[in-house]
């Protein structure tokens, strides 16, 4: 590793101010602290961080790569506006794979593969008992993606994965309607699902993520429907 030296003096490792800047920009476009459209200028992001442009550049690509940034026409960078009116055709993909994904596990269960998702469910758990926004959204993207990656398609898998990291910011604006008190419903949910993949039940596993994935959709555009004329602005103008 090369290393470079801060506005601050400070030697630090060439890769490790990308990474901490972009931990930091992440969890704050999720948590929504940076709104949609909110700008990200180089200079400015520089001398918060106290480093040089190049690893807030770096920074930046990796969070554009995962949808989250925006490089405009005259090359400004912003936080990714939230595309409302795709919703419908993106509740859609989601609730296909919701369901292919979960009766895919259940037909490739083993004591042995439930492992790594049921430490997910309890890392779940536990961030909605702590109210902690961040990790609920964080533990459910990893519950979602360990029950993908145990039905064992690699293209459904990558699939999923964006869909759920897509729709994150979506997840944060709508527990904000419960002050970050999540319903035990959900945590109850994803136990049944558990159970249908342990008892390799396809049909049952298919019916429950079904009922899972509509009835979150069905609150998302509840909260949408409700309440757009918040004064959070969610344009990129």
């Amino acid at each position: 590793m090369t290393k470079e030296t801060a506005k601050n003096g400070v030697t630090r490792v060439r890769g490790s101010g990308t990474q901490s800047v972009y931990t930091v920009l992440r969890r704050e476009i999720l948590a929504m602290t940076l709104t949609p459209g909110s700008p990200l200028d180089e200079v400015r992001l520089s001398d918060r961080f106290g480093m040089s442009r190049t690893p807030i550049r770096e920074a930046l690509l990796r969070l554009s790569g995962e949808g989250l940034v925006t490089t405009l026409p005259n090359r400004n960078t912003i936080v990714a506006p939230i595309d409302f009116a795709a919703l419908p055709t993106y509740f859609d993909a989601l609730t296909l794979m919701y369901r292919v994904t979960t009766r895919g596990a259940a037909l490739h269960a083993t004591s042995e593969a439930m492992g790594d998702i049921r430490r997910r469910q309890e890392e779940f758990a536990a961030a909605v008992v702590a109210r902690d926004a961040f990790a609920m959204i964080e533990a459910n993207r990893e519950f979602h993606v360990a029950i993908a990656e145990l039905a064992g398609n690699p293209y459904y898998t990558a699939l999923f994965t964006r869909l759920l990291d897509e729709g994150r910011r979506i997840l944060r604006l709508y527990y904000r309607t419960f002050d970050d008190r999540l319903p035990r419903q959900y945590v109850d949910e994803h136990e049944e699902m558990i159970a249908a993949i342990e008892a390799r039940d396809p049909e049952r596993a298919d019916q429950l993520a079904m009922r899972h994935a509509a009835q979150i959709v069905k609150q998302i555009q509840d909260y949408v429907a409700r309440d757009l004329g918040h004064p959070i602005d969610l344009s990129a103008s």
